[in-house]
């Protein structure tokens, strides 16, 4: 190893800017070269994409230039894609170049997790990056300009796959603003349909039961159609197939029933599920030292048995930790474990509803859409201080 440690972090996600940032803050001069490799030249706030895609925020809100965040005199930002990860070499393979490595942190976050289902990755939009939620905004305009044209009810169907958490936001925001729309472009809004499918048992799996009954009437009551314990069984360019071969006729299917890790984890030769490596306690790959897997990438097992679901929150921790124990191994110290801390979990349902858990507490309706523009604005603040807070935040 160099005399001067070589630190590469791949992805600006959640996980990889708290990384560079508490790096930038703990490291001293010259105790280690720091580059950050990031597809973009911003930073994107994943679990608010779900309203620019509806139409209910400009998606400026969402992003913020990764220069306005980390220092670029100790963090050396590189703008590319990363094409391949070569951990025997201790290299990273770009369009445009190679990187070498004494430390390497993944922080790539996911692509969409489609299970297989036919047509899905063809005909379906998901909700994952900037560009993507543009185009699902265009084109959900675009099926109300078209039905003026041609009076095809299809166009007026929208169907979300997958009742998890971004399901869930997405079509309480869906559920705000179709109204908006009817009454823009004219349109009946007994004409709308909007469906959730989930081929799980329950929305929001593994959420308290009462505040799923809670969100479910709620989202009902704002049109929004569920298919619950129903399967979607193929997906094309005029609908999807569910359940028992029921179809639904639509121009707009949004998956969002899942994420595995970035197909480069696996690509690399490190053993997976879904793309999710299995790390150890300090958040390493199994038989690579040098390698820290963090993010939508990671895969770790709560106290419960059963694996941590890939969170902003969890995301957030693992970046921290990996940084500290970083700034420990360069000076010698010994690391440590990571533990992750539960803060609560916040589900919104649209403009002032929401359903959250903290500190074993249940809460519901307004004062739950309160806590989740907290929650957003406590990480803003973290990320950029009160300027960000400012220029970022929800505030109405």
């Amino acid at each position: 190893m160099n005399s001067i440690p070589k630190i590469v972090i791949l992805g600006a996600g959640y996980a990889g800017i708290l990384t560079a940032q508490n790096l930038q803050k703990k490291l001293k001069n010259n105790e280690a070269d720091v580059t950050l490799v990031n597809r973009h030249d911003y930073h994107y706030f994943t679990t608010e994409l779900h309203m620019p895609a509806a139409g209910t925020q400009p998606d400026e809100k969402t992003y913020e230039k990764i220069s306005n965040l980390v220092d670029e005199f100790k963090i050396d930002l590189v703008k590319s894609n990363v094409t391949e990860i070569k951990p025997e070499e201790r290299q990273v393979v770009l369009e445009d170049g190679t990187l070498s490595y004494d430390y390497l942190i993944i922080a790539l976050g996911g692509d969409p997790e489609t299970f297989g289902i036919p047509g899905m990755k063809e005909h379906a939009f998901s909700i994952r990056s900037i560009n993507s939620v543009r185009a699902i905004r265009e084109h959900i305009e675009t099926q109300f300009k078209e039905y003026k044209k041609d009076g095809d009810e299809t166009r007026l169907n929208f169907v979300v796959g997958g009742a998890g958490f971004t399901g869930i936001e997405f079509v309480g925001e869906m559920a705000n603003r179709l109204p908006e729309l009817c009454k823009e472009y004219g349109v009946d809004p007994s004409k709308v349909g909007l469906y959730n499918v989930e081929a799980a048992p329950s929305a929001l799996p593994g959420f308290d039961p009462e505040l799923v009954t809670y969100a479910m009437d709620t989202l009902t009551k704002k049109g929004v159609t569920f298919r619950i314990g129903v399967p979607v069984k193929a997906c094309d360019e005029n609908g999807v197939t569910i359940g028992e071969g029921e179809r639904i006729e639509s121009k707009t299917v949004v998956w969002t029933g899942g994420i595995r890790g970035n197909h480069l984890i696996e690509d690399a030769g490190f053993e997976a599920m879904r793309g999710r490596v299995k790390v150890d306690e300090y958040l390493k790959a199994p038989g690579h030292e040098n390698v820290f897997i963090i993010g939508d990438g990671s895969l770790m097992i709560g106290p419960e048995g059963r694996p941590y679901p890939p969170t902003a929150q969890i995301a957030m921790q693992q970046g921290e930790r990996v940084a500290k124990n970083l700034v420990a191994t360069i000076r010698g110290q010994q690391p440590e474990k990571f533990v992750f801390s539960n803060k609560g979990t916040v589900a919104s349902l649209g403009k002032g509803e929401a359903v959250a858990v903290v500190a074993g507490k249940k809460i519901k309706g307004w004062p739950a859409a309160q806590l989740k523009k907290v929650v957003d604005a406590r990480y803003l603040f973290v990320i950029g201080g009160l300027g960000l807070v400012l220029k970022k935040g929800r505030f109405l």
